[in-house]
């Protein structure tokens, strides 16, 4: 589908949508056509500090405006959000090649503003008489600017489910679009305009790690910073948030998610689920169980099962085209990069049971096939790391222990699923699991509405959901007071 008007990104700082300060603009390309979609602005080091500035200046007043206030903007942004669906789906498609028939994000972008636009009773300190001589309270306090580094695989979701509870608790945020795709993140920009959000209270910038990212991660007057992304540049934030003022850091980094398949599994319900989760947005999700391990005396029927749903479940095509559910990978560096994984799992002395082939010469897109590897070892890159695309390991186990051993033997920790109809196991198999999210007869993206979500080990640190979010931008001040006899 032909773009009429050019569009025309910018950037959102104290209340003005601007380009650069410098002109400077980087291009964004149609991973689907290889064509550019849009020119973007890059935020200079002053457009950075300047939206700092801006949020440092507007906080006082914002944060003393009173909740129910400030819940009217986040109310009137969730509805622009549902009134701009179909064009915040399209300008996904045009950045980083999500399909619009998949794509309901800003659905629940506009939940989660609604949510916590509701949400601010529920901020109570405690009160207490257990000291003799005094009366003791706490209270809950915003921290002040925070910055929110989103990602490019669901930018409409992440910005929502960070600044909506920042913004609501009090605190004034500065936002940093992925260079990926910035498209929709600059549309929600010209939204929140028109929310009526003070100027300063709620900033949008473009731009890449370098400079916009890492004087965010450093800079002084931020004192909490919430990221979801790759463990490189998670570590890298921490450095420099270490290094400078020690500001809170959220962190929601990568995984390397295992589904265990036991042979009393239903094994068709369970091939179904995990070829769904890993092909979802063309598996360019955190949490898809790139990992499969199958009790061995059922293996092959699951494989079969396995492969006939992940070829057929796939339709690649036009991300405009809502007969579409498979898109292409989001740029020529993610493309590259789950080819040279998919060669290296050709050389490791597995088989290769479906795909293994890139689209990029016969569709000028940057499409990899749903992709399936038996019998990888263990120790292998395309076992260990996270490949982000529609590659899955399925390997084998004989017993619960080899399982779990298995399953548990990574650095990442973030989501891991169970399929067995033994309630038993299922548990002992859950508490065993180094994984911060444990689905049981069902695998991701299904999440439970007010469950916190965050990952163990090197899957980062801290939690987020509609019940926890809002505790990672409010401090915690305790008061005393003498009473007089």
């Amino acid at each position: 589908m032909a773009e009429t008007t050019p569009l025309r990104p910018r950037m959102l700082i104290n209340g003005e949508l601007v380009e650069a300060s410098d002109g400077k603009t980087f291009p964004v390309y149609n991973p689907a056509t290889c064509e550019i979609s849009a020119h973007v602005p890059e935020a200079t080091a002053d457009d950075t500090n300047a939206a700092v500035a801006a949020a440092k200046a507007a906080f006082p007043a914002w944060s003393a405006m009173g909740a129910a206030k400030r819940s009217v903007h986040l109310k009137k942004l969730a509805a622009l959000l549902l009134e701009n669906k179909d064009e915040l789906a399209r300008l996904d498609a045009i950045a980083m090649g999500m399909p619009v028939s998949t794509h309901h994000f800003a659905h629940t972008a506009a939940h989660h503003f609604d949510y916590f636009a509701e949400a601010w009773p529920t901020v109570q300190g405690q009160a207490s008489v257990n000291t003799p001589g005094l009366v003791t309270m706490t209270l809950r306090q915003p921290y002040g600017v925070v910055a929110v580094i989103i990602p490019w695989n669901v930018p409409c979701h992440f910005l929502a489910t960070k600044s909506a509870p920042a913004l609501i608790a009090g605190n004034t945020v500065v936002l940093k679009s992925s260079e990926k795709a910035p498209l929709a993140v600059a549309r929600i920009a010209e939204l929140a305009v028109e929310a009526g959000f003070p100027p300063g209270v709620f900033n949008i910038i473009s731009g890449h790690g370098l400079p916009s990212g890492q004087i965010l991660s450093r800079h002084m007057d931020i004192r909490a910073l919430s990221f979801t992304g790759s463990g490189r540049t998670g570590r890298l934030i921490q450095e420099e948030a270490a290094r400078s003022n020690l500001k809170k850091v959220i962190l929601e980094l990568g995984g390397k998610s295992p589904a265990l398949v036991f042979d009393d599994a239903d094994l068709d319900k369970a091939a179904v689920q995990t070829q769904f989760s890993i092909q979802s947005n063309s598996g360019q999700v955190c949490m898809a169980n790139s990992r499969i391990y199958v009790q061995k005396s059922v293996a092959a029927r699951f494989v079969e099962v396995f492969n006939a749903k992940f070829s057929a479940g796939a339709r690649a095509g036009d991300p405009l085209d809502r007969a579409t559910n498979h898109g292409p990978q989001a740029d020529e560096v993610q493309y590259r990069n789950v080819l040279a994984y998919i060669e290296e799992g050709k050389k490791n002395g597995g088989t290769l049971a479906l795909g293994g082939s890139g689209k990029l010469e016969s569709t000028n897109g940057y499409f990899i096939e749903p992709t399936v590897f038996l019998d990888q070892p263990e120790s292998a890159r395309i076992t260990k790391e996270e490949v982000f695309g529609p590659v899955v390991v399925i390997n084998t186990f004989e017993t619960e222990t080899e399982a779990i051993a298995k399953a548990n033997d990574t650095e990442f920790g973030l989501y891991a699923s169970v399929f067995t109809r033994d309630v038993g196991r299922a548990m002992r198999v859950a508490k065993a699991l180094d994984s911060g999210y444990v689905g049981i007869n069902c695998t991701s993206p299904t999440t439970g509405v007010d469950l916190p979500f965050g990952g163990y080990k090197s899957s980062g640190q801290g939690r987020e959901g509609l019940l926890y979010s809002m505790d990672n931008f409010l401090e915690t001040k305790s008061i005393i007071m003498a009473i007089e006899e």
